[in-house]
């Protein structure tokens, strides 16, 4: 039987999408970008296996993205999406070479079952087939800064090329080997480089590339609204007085006659705080993500955490609702600085500090809290997320 992988592209960087995130591992109908682009291919019966290519800086937004599937190592890629497809490929050969490879563009996520059987129809036949529509606008060539018109481009058999294009995998392998140092934009160029006869298939309207903020625009409307649901975590957090002349409380430094003893700052309340918003989606806890046996914690800033907790909710398509901590200890008094920790939160999360409540109490002198011999905080956090 003829076996075929995917090849997914998800190196690029997408800057012209705008966002912190790279466009691929953006949330987009509650599941990154790239997400959309694998599940697609995964259910889809004539896809052996899937090996997604990524940045070099990328792994943890690709972990992220693809958590609970089962998916070989990505690769890493080059600059250029030549060079991605190219070390994408080599991965391949040396491991287990495919009959056909079919090579996507991560940011394509709306590809459905009947383009990809109209490729893999078309490569019975022929060493290379990609889906493609007909150009319906005049063209127009300019030139100059402003652009002036020049000539009007006859358009008829000019086509908007799309992936998947699918190959037959020796083929185009040997085709990327011969281009080695060309810029060439896409796959079915370094085929025809090497004079393989490449196919057109009917493309899709709806299978187009996230390239522009528009784009990204277009493709929330496509993926449509999806029912929102409000989810909460909760945290605890507790860490014993040891020396120093100041404690870390939701990010600000206040002044004590002790300090507290951790690994990082001992931040308890935003220790407290991140954990409830990994509760709230299902994503462990401070631990897990941040190991106090990782020498790299040592003396971080407790912000780092809640800045991850926080980046992991947005992946997943997620607003934070409201915060609200609770710090338990006989001293320092929490009142005078209240208003600096609900602003310090209300930045790292990047929200309103309408939605940030402070709160503090005692233990009325009980137990080791009351005997002053360590500071404790318990939080929630409400987070709306699409419904799965």
């Amino acid at each position: 039987m003829t076996r075929c992988t995917v090849l997914v592209l998800a190196g690029g960087v997408g800057a012209r999408v705008g966002g912190d995130l790279p466009k691929q591992y953006r949330a987009l109908g509650g599941k990154p970008v790239l997400r959309h682009t694998i599940d697609a291919f995964g259910s889809h019966s004539g896809i052996d296996s899937i090996q997604v290519v990524i940045g070099v800086d990328d792994g943890d937004l690709y972990a992220s993205a693809v958590a609970g599937l089962q998916l070989p190592a990505p690769v890493h890629g080059g600059a250029t999406r030549q060079a991605s497809g190219r070390a994408g490929l080599e991965h391949l050969a040396a491991t287990v070479p495919p009959d056909h490879v079919l090579i996507h563009d991560a940011a394509r996520p709306f590809i459905d079952h009947a383009l990809i059987d109209r490729v893999l129809v078309a490569l019975g036949d022929v060493p290379a087939a990609i889906p493609a529509l007909p150009v319906a606008d005049t063209l127009k060539r300019a030139d100059g800064n402003p652009p002036n018109v020049v000539e009007t481009v006859e358009r008829n058999g000019l086509w908007h090329a799309q992936t998947p294009q699918g190959f037959r995998f020796a083929d185009i392998l040997e085709a990327h080997r011969a281009a080695d140092g060309c810029e060439l934009t896409d796959d079915a160029a370094v085929a025809g480089h090497a004079g393989l006869s490449v196919a057109l298939v009917r493309g899709s309207e709806d299978n187009f590339k996230i390239t522009t903020r528009e784009d990204f625009a277009r493709a929330e409307w496509i993926a449509g609204s999806r029912e929102m649901i409000t989810r909460t975590g909760t945290g605890f957090d507790v860490h014993a007085v040891g020396e120093g002349d100041h404690v870390m409380l939701c990010g600000c430094p206040v002044p004590h006659e002790r300090g507290l003893v951790g690994h990082s700052d001992a931040d308890v309340a935003l220790h407290a705080i991140t954990d409830a918003l990994l509760g709230a989606i299902a994503a462990g806890d401070i631990g897990s993500h941040f190991p106090p046996s990782d020498k790299r914690w040592r003396n971080a800033p407790s912000r780092t955490f809640l800045e991850h907790a926080a980046a992991l909710a947005r992946q997943r398509g997620g607003q934070i609702v409201n915060i609200d901590v609770t710090i338990i200890c006989e001293s320092p008094k929490i009142d005078p600085h209240r208003n600096a920790m609900r602003r310090a939160i209300a930045d790292i999360l990047s929200i309103g500090i309408d939605r940030i409540s402070v709160k503090a109490t005692t233990t009325e002198n009980l137990g080791f809290l009351g005997r002053g011999e360590a500071i404790a905080a318990q939080a929630s956090a409400s987070v709306s997320l699409p419904e799965a």
